[in-house]
């Protein structure tokens, strides 16, 4: 048995090739594809838990077609009462999926116009709550989470049950709610507590990160209009070439794990523009996976590829190429004829989405049996949420955050880290002097996700890959706390972070669980409290971190950090 190119999947991966192979072989030997459909815990780890438990998105491409008449049917219910708009509250594995949905298909005719709500940052939710106000009579909430208990989905929906009070009565309130969760949640019981119209119970077996064809994919993708048999006979097919002996998954699986031992561990992906919102996917099931025990794979996803001189040697590239678009070719067989491992995924057209989703949740439970590790748990995600917690805590006691004193103070900005320096340039100097080769820089940005700062952060994110030719990636907190916050924590602490935080120009107040008016806090403190918390956790895990606290008018201080990152020698 060979490693050869496989179905839609072309492997130019150089020097590496044999290696590769060699390995590929090996695992057909162990029948790890066997094993994995057979829940063979043994090939991660000896003890069963939270593996066993949690494979069962291998079954959900054969067992999902039954229930698509029920979800037809619940449709076509709601289209019958006049609904037009749906607001999808969740994070991580419940809110990925269904971005990819509403960015790669847009919206049926007849159909109802999904957005997603993943940001705490008030901005956000104001705006959530503006749009939607002279529509709420004809807007549906799907409140999704797994667990049922995740902090921010939950004060999304008593933000907007409280709207939505105001705008129809407290009778028919709970009308304009389904909540997807798992059986006996906390999530479920409040749902029936207060009459939702619809609990959706996932199979309790499927993780948040490989949920997208599970309920909490599937349900989004219906009330858009797509056509779910189409979605559903792909990621079918996709599972059938999964089952033999030669797969894509394995083949895939095997490169993206055996690279990474290689130190090629920076997974770029380039991804036709059409489905480019399918690489925040794989962000999430990637790094949240697999970076755990000092070990990681780093997917560097959102930005058009350099040149082959801007990357080091740390880099694999997957192209994702929706046919008939030849955005990158150019460019990947440039990356490829200078040396970097290169794989190429054709797709025919859009539904082909259906079959990678299953395809990249196989390869990473190949990789992650090469890498010697739990893909299906995320033992450091916990950290910061608890310290978050903590400090929320205190707020609620003392009226305060526990904030500590800047490290240096501009007109410009707060600087809080250990790194010393008389001004922001030699602060930022200071943390960038030990990143070296291999090294990758993560932006955190806990600000409103508007296309202007978007521009910006790009902008920001660029410029530090000239400047450094490391990998960069780009994250809006609290969103990458439930992506690539598991690495940041759990990989071998080659990262280098830069948290961008300022106060929000207005904040939106959370009602307390009781649904009054008042409130325990606002959605403002407790995006500091997810930043300050994931900030104590990374210098808890030894990480190295800088904190700018930009200070006036939003897109001026985005420019002055701007200017400050271009002033570097």
């Amino acid at each position: 048995m060979t490693f050869e190119n496989s179905k839609h999947l072309t492997f130019a991966l150089g020097k590496y090739h044999r290696r590769v192979a060699a390995v590929y072989t090996g695992l057909s030997h162990e029948k790890v594809i066997e094993r994995i459909w057979r829940g063979d815990h043994t090939l991660w780890k000896p003890d069963p838990q939270e593996i066993s438990n949690r494979l069962g998105w291998l079954r959900c491409p054969e067992t999902m077609p039954a229930e698509l008449p029920r979800l037809k049917a619940m449709v076509k219910q709601i289209q019958k009462e006049k609904y037009r708009y749906a607001l999808l509250l969740g994070m991580g594995g419940s809110s990925l999926a269904p971005e990819v949905f509403r960015k790669t298909f847009g919206v049926k005719r007849g159909h109802l116009d999904l957005m997603v709500l993943d940001s705490t940052h008030p901005q956000c939710v104001q705006a959530f709550a503006d749009q939607l106000q002279p529509v709420l009579h004809k807007t549906l909430f799907l409140v999704s989470t797994k667990s049922g208990g995740t902090v921010e989905t939950l004060s999304f929906y008593r933000f907007f049950e409280q709207q939505v009070k105001l705008a129809v009565g407290a009778e028919r309130v709970g009308e304009h709610f389904i909540a997807i969760t798992d059986p006996n949640s906390s999530l479920a019981r409040l749902a029936e507590q207060n009459r939702f119209r619809t609990v959706l119970l996932n199979d309790a077996n499927i993780g948040g990160r490989y949920s997208a064809l599970s309920f909490f994919g599937l349900l989004p993708a219906a009330l858009l209009g797509i056509d779910l048999p189409r979605l559903l006979q792909r990621a079918r097919q996709m599972a059938e070439a999964c089952r033999q002996p030669e797969n894509p998954a394995l083949c895939l699986g095997t490169a993206l794990g055996e690279l990474a031992q290689a130190g090629r561990d920076k997974l770029t992906l380039l991804v036709s523009p059409a489905i480019a919102s399918f690489g925040d996917w794989a962000e999430q099931l990637i790094a949240e996976s697999t970076g755990k025990e000092k070990k990681g794979i780093l997917p560097v996803v959102g930005k058009p590829p350099a040149s082959p001189d801007g990357y080091g040697q740390d880099r694999l590239f997957v192209y994702l190429r929706l046919d008939g678009n030849t955005s990158y070719d150019q460019a990947v067989d440039a990356l490829q004829s200078a040396g970097h491992p290169v794989i190429t995924i054709d797709l025919k057209d859009p539904y082909d989405l259906g079959g990678q989703f299953f395809l990249w949740e196989m390869a990473t439970a190949v990789a992650g049996h090469i890498l010697s590790i739990n893909p299906f748990d995320q033992p450091d995600v916990e950290a910061a949420k608890v310290l978050a917690r903590q400090m929320v805590a205190e707020f609620q006691q003392s009226g305060a955050l526990p904030e500590t004193e800047p490290t240096l103070t501009t007109p410009e900005f707060d600087l809080y880290t250990y790194y010393g320096g008389e001004t922001p340039r030699q602060v930022l100097q200071a943390l960038l002097a030990g990143a070296t080769p291999g090294a990758y820089l993560a932006l955190q940005a806990y600000l409103p996700a508007t296309a202007d700062v978007q521009r910006s952060l790009d902008a920001l994110r660029l410029e530090l890959r000239k400047r450094t030719r490391l990998a960069t990636t780009l994250g809006y907190g609290p969103r990458f706390l439930h992506s690539t916050g598991q690495l940041h924590k759990g990989d071998a602490g080659n990262g280098y972070f830069i948290q961008i935080t300022a106060t929000p120009a207005l904040d939106v107040a959370i009602p307390q669980a009781d649904l009054q008016p008042s409130a325990w806090l606002e959605f403002g403190v407790l995006l500091l409290a997810q930043a300050l918390g994931d900030r104590q956790a990374l210098l808890n895990a030894g990480r190295k971190v800088l904190r700018f606290h930009l200070k006036g008018d939003l897109q001026a201080g985005l420019l002055n950090l701007s200017q400050l990152i271009q002033s570097l020698p």
